[in-house]
């Protein structure tokens, strides 16, 4: 109320709830005190809460659509606002980008005076392939070349992630290469709630926040290299501003069947208009509606038992938000078990 008061008597107005919580908790960063901080942009960039830091390093991941209404309807238009992070002087480390986002970028690096490691030419996954419970691969940065990194993730999507933090972690030490001892264990300590992420087995069931169409072709294809489901069917929901089209039409090759549920609060999606969308990517015999989470996975789980197929040759994916992939994980908790995350 005080910060509300100050605000508004010098004519700024009362701080957003997102902007409490970017303070309070760069707040409790500096009492802790941190080593290293590594703060994600809520939405954007430019005008993020969080780009009132300073930082030496800055890590761009594949800009794609999504927030349409507040970054605008072209990548280019989107990454200006994502480029807006860039600081004089820093390194910026780069995933794969689209031609017109990447061109964005360079010429952002070039005004700031900034380095530009790019994903595909500074720094590269190779060799990689499938194992127990995540994914091997070898990665070539700047300084050094690191053999058979193990990950306990699923998706390629996920070595190119790694291959960022590795990269950005080399660029805060001066440039040198990582020792192998540390690069293990923070590998080995890599986890990623709701993403890929497998809650149960018999049928095995994968939560996953995927809410844009690029999240969901991340998805689609961390599935298929990493499970070999003949049978798989999706519970989905969304939020009323996402692009609910596009992301069921990337997951449509692999999906059987999907169970389409509402979720609380303003921004939900209608369950009205989210079960006609559905039947027209899916069609209608193919297309199911729960009123609620629990009656959805239900509903998966009998769709899945047609056909008796072996119960490790069919699978159930959750996804479409991240609130949603919350209240899976929630539902879902008791049923996780170490042995369920081997595959």
């Amino acid at each position: 109320a005080l910060a509300d008061k100050e605000g508004e008597s010098a004519g700024q107005g009362r701080l957003s709830f997102f902007e409490y919580l970017t303070a309070l908790a760069f707040q409790a960063f500096a009492a802790a005190p941190i080593d290293v901080g590594v703060i994600e942009v809520g939405m954007g960039g430019r005008w993020d809460s969080t780009n009132v830091l300073d930082s030496a390093v800055q890590v761009i991941c594949p800009i794609s659509f999504d927030h349409e209404k507040w970054l605008g309807d072209t990548l280019t238009q989107i990454a200006q606002e994502k480029a807006g992070i860039i600081r004089p002087g820093a390194t910026v480390i780069c995933a794969p980008q689209a031609d017109e986002a990447l061109q964005v970028i360079r010429q952002a690096c070039q005004e700031k005076n900034a380095t530009l490691r790019l994903y595909g030419e500074d720094f590269q996954v190779r060799e990689q392939k499938m194992a127990v419970g995540g994914q091997v691969f070898t990665l070539t940065t700047p300084a050094a070349t690191y053999q058979d990194l193990y990950l306990p993730l699923f998706g390629s999507h996920q070595a190119v992630n790694a291959a960022l933090a590795i990269t950005a972690v080399e660029a805060l030490g001066a440039g040198k290469a990582l020792s192998e001892e540390v690069l293990a264990a923070g590998l080995d300590a890599a986890r990623s709630p709701g993403r890929l992420e497998v809650l149960g087995g018999s049928p095995t069931v994968i939560v996953d926040a995927a809410h844009n169409p690029a999240g969901a072709a991340a998805l689609r294809s961390g599935i298929e290299d990493a499970f070999g489901f003949q049978k798989v069917v999706g519970v989905f929901s969304a939020m009323g501003d996402k692009n609910v089209e596009g992301i069921l039409a990337e997951m449509e090759p692999l999906l059987d069947a999907v169970v389409t549920l509402p979720m609380e609060g303003e921004r939900a999606m209608e369950p009205v208009e989210l079960a006609k969308i559905a039947g027209e990517v899916f069609g209608a015999e193919q297309t199911f509606a729960a009123p609620n989470l629990l009656d959805a996975v239900d509903q998966a789980v009998s769709l899945t038992e047609e056909g008796n197929l072996p119960a490790d040759a069919v699978g159930i994916v959750i996804f479409g938000s991240v609130v949603l992939a919350g209240q899976a994980r929630q539902l879902l908790s008791a049923r996780i078990k170490p042995e369920n995350t081997s595959h």
